[in-house]
């Protein structure tokens, strides 16, 4: 392969699909992770990597992708549509916080739609590419060891933060119930510290298996399997699933029945799912057209909790990136409530935590602007030395919102991940 001076090679080509993404016996932990319904991609090694900070994060994390794919010659005999070199990002709550990121992987591993393909960077200095030609294409990157198990975990004491947590959330709703806002999102967090380095290839196994209708994500040690589409933007295509109106699940399917229609005629529930909906729709008809907004939204049920949601659809007007619109997005009022500004203030006045990437736009996007970005939700961030994870829930607060009832939602919430570290 002929390299101009400079120019970094990446190679793609098609594998004998489909390939198991999340199910393998990888060789190392993937360094990143999306996939859904068996779908998507996990990435190996880093190629590249940046961290962002304040309101130009997604902007500046845009124009340094373009930078490095420019810099870079892609060769792609896969015959694949999409396939090419992807950047992962994952992006902070707030725009002063440290730690969003950016990450190119050496190594991309990608199943969709019975198609299967692979991506591999390299130096120009490199004089073989780092791609070991096997019968299925990946026997370099696979091995037959069996992925280790769940260390043991001892869980931080949670009566004094749940304590504290119940009292914010009482705090919030007088402020709404007096009309300083209409709504607001607090959340809380636990932390867990294990007996060894948690091995994050079996975490991500349980959530995908546990969860398969979520997106199984892993960047930088954010991992977590979120049910909310922040948006996708494929081609002229543009769709955002919202998320707003929770119920536990109890795994009795009568039991679920009454409850989701319990949750369908909530006026507290459709009223914070109503304000979610309408900060989207409101984003995104700056750079579409034609919006589809059901009038009513849909139940959807996961294995721990049931959701108000709507998928919002329309047709890219303006050429944004799926990278664009997220900015357009975040934050929703899903994730920090309505008004803006004055949640925002709520939030930092009463949130006992640091929220990092939690509740961020996490997902990819490639050198074209199509990409799938969600909302980071159902996670954990674990140290780096993977000894120890906070996880994370928060909660839609609106005038009748209840502190007990809040807390337990965040209990339901929070044993996605509680599940997995288990």
């Amino acid at each position: 392969m002929s390299v101009t001076p400079h120019q970094r090679p990446i190679r793609t080509r098609a594998l004998i699909g489909p390939v198991d993404l999340l199910g393998s016996r990888w060789r190392e932990a993937p360094s990143v992770a999306w996939v859904r319904d068996g779908a998507g991609m996990v990435g190996f090694g880093v190629a590249a990597a940046a961290q962002f900070r304040g309101e130009e994060r997604f902007s500046r994390a845009q124009r340094w992708v373009g930078q490095w794919l420019a810099q870079s010659q892609v060769r792609d005999s896969s015959g694949v549509v999409g396939a090419g070199p992807v950047a992962f990002a994952s992006f902070t709550f707030d725009d002063d916080a440290e730690g969003s990121v950016v990450v190119i992987p050496r190594t991309l591993v990608a199943s969709r739609g019975g198609s299967a393909w692979r991506t591999d960077v390299w130096s120009p200095d490199d004089s073989e590419p780092p791609f070991v030609a096997t019968p299925t294409g990946i026997g370099d990157l696979v091995t037959d060891e069996a992925t280790p198990g769940i260390p043991a975990a001892r869980w931080e004491e949670e009566t004094a933060s749940a304590a504290a947590f119940g009292t914010a959330v009482d705090e919030a709703v007088k402020r709404i119930a007096a009309g300083e806002l209409d709504k607001a999102v607090l959340a809380r967090s636990v932390v867990a510290h294990f007996a060894a380095p948690v091995p994050v290839a079996a975490v991500l196994e349980r959530l995908a298996a546990r969860y398969p209708a979520c997106w199984t994500f892993h960047i930088q040690g954010l991992v977590g399997a979120t049910p909310e589409l922040l948006v996708r933007r494929s081609r002229d295509h543009v769709m955002s699933r919202v998320l707003a109106g929770t119920v536990a699940a109890s795994g009795s399917t009568a039991t679920d029945a009454r409850s989701a229609a319990r949750l369908q005629t909530s006026s507290k529930d459709l009223d914070e799912h109503e304000y979610a909906v309408r900060s989207v729709a409101h984003a995104l008809a700056i750079h579409c057209t034609d919006l589809q907004v059901p009038d009513e939204p849909s139940v959807l049920r996961l294995a721990n909790v049931q959701h108000l949601a709507t998928d919002v659809s329309g047709n890219l007007a303006d050429g944004a990136s799926a990278l664009a619109l997220a900015a357009s997005l975040h934050p929703t009022a899903a994730v920090c409530g309505t008004p803006t500004e004055r949640a925002q203030a709520v939030i930092e006045e009463l949130e006992d935590l640091q929220r990092g990437r939690y509740s961020g736009p996490v997902g990819w996007f490639d050198a074209n602007g199509d990409g799938e970005f969600a909302i980071a939700l159902r996670c954990a961030q674990l140290s780096d030395d993977l000894t120890s994870a906070e996880l994370f829930a928060g909660c839609g607060l609106v005038a009748d919102s209840d502190s007990t009832a809040e807390l337990a939602e965040s209990a339901a919430k929070l044993t996605a991940m509680r599940d997995a570290l288990s």
